[in-house]
């Protein structure tokens, strides 16, 4: 799933590419995508893209009122790629007509929007795999979305301080890595980067949030490592067009998806252990148990009780 460094680089694509183009086409191949009727699709076209933002894991595509003067108000294309989801830009978009997506097994992503400018350029939305949950809403303003308006702190804004996220981690006592993937507490952090995130900051995944209230210091260290692991990741793909963003996302990973390799250690020291995996029912995380649990291997759930 694509999360905030690869939406980040996302937006900046589109945006560069995009903005004060005009729609000449908007067109649905999968109506399943489409989470909104009013306004239609349709009333993207004509409009001038005024700009492409970043809304936690959501990419929002701004285009300026109508160009008759009946509309005096923008219109937002707000997407959430999900799982399989991604964005195809094309300096030479199709113009044939595009087939209806009728859902099942694909051998490869499935078309579900396309949208044309007017220099010839555009941009697919697709989705891979079976299970379909790429989200496309057109709509009059980004909160509209109630997922986008529940949206918690940007972990890379200037709001995201030590004590914002003392009170995130305080609200609720749960596990560290979910409290980090709460989209309605910090936007944008999903399993992987979660996953570097801990390690970087040398804490288990399964440490109890509430054990944060007596620990200043250990506030302090996440603090850091969610802003330094995003900002790195936020760096080194920076610029690079959107096909290469995922290939970029899974070089960068120190531990997550390295099940087996050796820790290249917290500070780029290795430490001399391999990185462990935690296996659930439709997802997985890793961990090193040097770096991040004094030593102890956690249970895999599918196994065994989880060690704590």
């Amino acid at each position: 799933m694509p999360e905030l460094p690869e939406v980040a680089s996302l937006v900046e694509f589109l945006d560069e590419r995009t903005a004060g183009r005009a729609v000449v086409a908007a067109d649905v191949a999968s109506i399943a995508a489409l989470k909104t009727f009013s306004p239609p699709v349709d009333a993207l076209v004509g409009r001038r893209v005024a700009g492409v933002r970043r809304h936690g894991k959501w990419i929002d595509v701004e285009l300026a009122p109508g160009p008759d003067g009946t509309d005096d108000a923008g219109l937002h294309l707000l997407v959430h790629l999900s799982l399989g989801g991604w964005v195809r830009w094309s300096a030479t978009a199709p113009t044939g007509a595009v087939r209806p997506s009728l859902g099942g097994r694909s051998r490869g992503p499935a078309l579900a929007l396309r949208v044309r400018l007017d220099d010839g350029s555009g941009f697919d939305l697709t989705e891979a795999g079976t299970r379909k949950r790429l989200a496309v809403h057109v709509v009059r303003a980004a909160d509209d979305v109630p997922a986008v308006a529940s949206l918690g702190v940007d972990p890379l804004g200037p709001g995201f301080t030590p004590e914002v996220l003392a009170r995130v981690l305080a609200a609720r006592n749960q596990q560290v890595k979910g409290a980090l993937r709460d989209q309605s507490a910090i936007a944008g952090i999903g399993n992987a980067y979660s996953d570097e995130i801990l390690h970087a900051a040398r804490t288990s995944p399964f440490r109890m949030t509430r054990t944060y209230a007596d620990d200043p210091a250990g506030v302090e260290a996440l603090h850091g490592a969610v802003r330094s692991v995003l900002a790195e990741a936020v760096a080194a793909s920076s610029g690079k067009p959107a096909a290469e963003l995922k290939d970029a996302k899974r070089r960068g990973m120190r531990v997550h998806g390295r099940t087996g390799q050796a820790c290249p250690g917290w500070d780029g020291t290795p430490c001399g252990d391999v990185v462990h995996e935690v296996a659930f029912a439709d997802r997985s995380l890793q961990y090193c148990p040097t770096c991040q649990t004094g030593g102890r291997v956690l249970a895999d759930r599918r196994m065994s009780r989880l060690l704590r």
